[in-house]
């Protein structure tokens, strides 16, 4: 720590930091689909005593694999792609169950399945407003002896609603006749 003026605040800022960035973002959904599309691409790469004939069936397992790695990655770093990331890793890992090896031995296709449900549901969280600071004799303090609010006696509570149109109005929604 001496020798890189760093101390123990710059590691809690970091932590502080990353907790931000992942919360920021549909990352376990992502982390899923990462972990589903490595699955699926590094099965038909397994030595031939795991797979006992795998053919020109390895090409689109590598190739859904990567897809579903690439939908993981962009729900990280393009979180507002979620909607399309999350259908889009749905599909290949339901695809990839009867084109690779029945999904990478189903642990690909169940993983892919819910990493892509988690990227489709993820919301990003509202951001709180600012609450208004009031300023003197913008009526938030006011009484009723200052002359902005109502006045004890007048009947007034605050603004009425609106009725509606009145007969004499044309209304969109009423049908109008015909002349």
């Amino acid at each position: 720590m001496l020798l890189t003026g760093r101390g123990p605040g710059a590691v809690r800022r970091g932590r502080a930091a990353w907790r931000r960035w992942r919360k920021g973002r549909p990352f376990w959904g992502g982390l899923a689909a990462v972990v589903a599309g490595a699955e699926i691409c590094a099965i038909p790469l397994a030595p031939l005593k795991v797979m006992l004939q795998q053919g020109i069936a390895g090409i689109p397992s590598v190739l859904m694999g990567l897809v579903m790695i690439l939908m993981g990655l962009s729900a990280w770093f393009a979180p507002h792609y979620r909607g399309l990331a999350g259908i889009l890793t749905v599909l290949v890992a339901t695809a990839a169950l009867v084109m690779s090896n029945l999904g990478g031995f189903l642990f690909g296709t169940i993983v892919g399945i819910l990493g892509g449900g988690m990227i489709f549901a993820w919301q990003p969280r509202p951001q709180p407003e600012p609450e208004p600071h009031p300023e003197p004799g913008d009526g938030a303090n006011s009484g009723p002896g200052d002359g902005t609010g109502p006045q004890p006696g007048t009947g007034s509570t605050g603004p009425q609603p609106h009725q509606g149109p009145s007969d004499s109005e044309p209304s969109p929604f009423r049908p109008q006749p015909r002349r």
